[in-house]
């Protein structure tokens, strides 16, 4: 599989929180997570306990699939930058926890702290970046 190209990366990198988008029952729902990145697997890595309303969603309805978003705020146009994607989400377990629950807790130590850290991988399949920065409207797309 492709990698995103270098511009989408940086700025997934330069940025640690996404909004999440999820729908169930036709209803749709987000939340604002914080994130790692993982590089090499392009893979989003966020935390959040079976009992929020955006997790307990997915697993009632059966739906994975997400959307979400990361946007730089800015009021000059020139400057806009942010990427859409969508995905699944994944509740990670074994070697693929350790080695997320070791990225996350670099990123964001304060989360020692949390009694259980529940762990969840975004997997993108299509992503688009909008960056005003190459010319006003100008888009990147992976898939």
């Amino acid at each position: 599989m492709s990698k995103p190209a270098e511009p989408i990366v940086d700025f997934i990198e330069e940025h640690h929180v996404l909004t999440l988008a999820i729908s169930r029952d036709n209803i749709p729902y987000c939340a604002t997570c914080f994130y790692a990145y993982l590089r090499e697997e392009n893979r989003f890595i966020i935390t959040s306990d079976h009992d929020t309303r955006h997790i307990r969603d997915c697993k009632e309805s059966g739906n994975y699939r997400i959307a979400g978003s990361i946007a730089l705020e800015t009021k000059m146009v020139g400057k806009i930058q942010g990427i859409q994607f969508t995905g699944m989400l994944h509740e990670l377990s074994g070697d693929d926890l350790n080695k997320a629950r070791k990225t996350y807790l670099n990123k964001f130590p304060i989360a020692r702290m949390t009694p259980r850290l529940n762990l969840w991988e975004l997997i993108p399949e299509f992503i688009k970046m909008t960056d005003n920065r190459f010319g006003f409207g100008k888009k990147l797309i992976w898939k």
